[in-house]
């Protein structure tokens, strides 16, 4: 544990940014994983769950827990998947 008082609070501030990326970071997966879901039972509700899961993603982005290019490779590839599985059937 730090003594300075400066060093202290960089713990603390550091301590309830971690939470934040956290909770932002792990909402962003949540939504990937219902997208995926979708995307395994019906290319029409995959479909109409994208536009939600594009937003959490730059949302996510925006806030600075991953770096945009990471997202843009996120929905690029969310993307592909929906094509795919579109043209396929």
């Amino acid at each position: 544990m730090p003594n300075i008082k400066s060093a202290i609070k960089r713990v603390k501030v550091n301590e309830k940014k971690k939470l934040r990326n956290k909770m932002v970071k792990s909402a962003m997966k949540t939504q990937i994983k219902k997208f995926e879901q979708a995307l395994t039972s019906d290319a029409a509700s995959a479909a109409s769950i994208l536009p939600a899961t594009v937003a959490q993603i730059d949302k996510t982005a925006s806030k600075g827990v991953i770096h945009k290019n990471a997202a843009n490779r996120k929905k690029s590839r969310l993307a592909l998947r929906l094509n795919k599985l579109a043209a396929a059937k």
